[in-house]
């Protein structure tokens, strides 16, 4: 069955069954990837490190989201 068809015969369901269909394809998408959250953990070790050694200089939060 091709995705045409799939998306055909979707569109033929009731809408409370349509939004089942929408929200386990979109929660099909977030689904968690340990390999991607190993190199954040790694990036955010490292940043920190870099922060505590006096390599890397934060910024306020307020500076960040003041409005110009």
């Amino acid at each position: 069955m091709s995705s045409k068809d799939v998306l055909e015969k979707a569109l033929k369901l009731k809408p409370d069954e349509r939004f089942m269909v929408v929200e386990g394809l979109i929660r099909s998408l977030d689904e968690p990837d340990s390999s991607l959250d190993a190199i954040w953990v790694e990036e955010a070790e490292k940043r920190l490190k870099a922060y505590r050694s006096g390599n890397l200089v934060g910024i306020p939060m307020e500076e960040i989201f003041k409005k110009e």
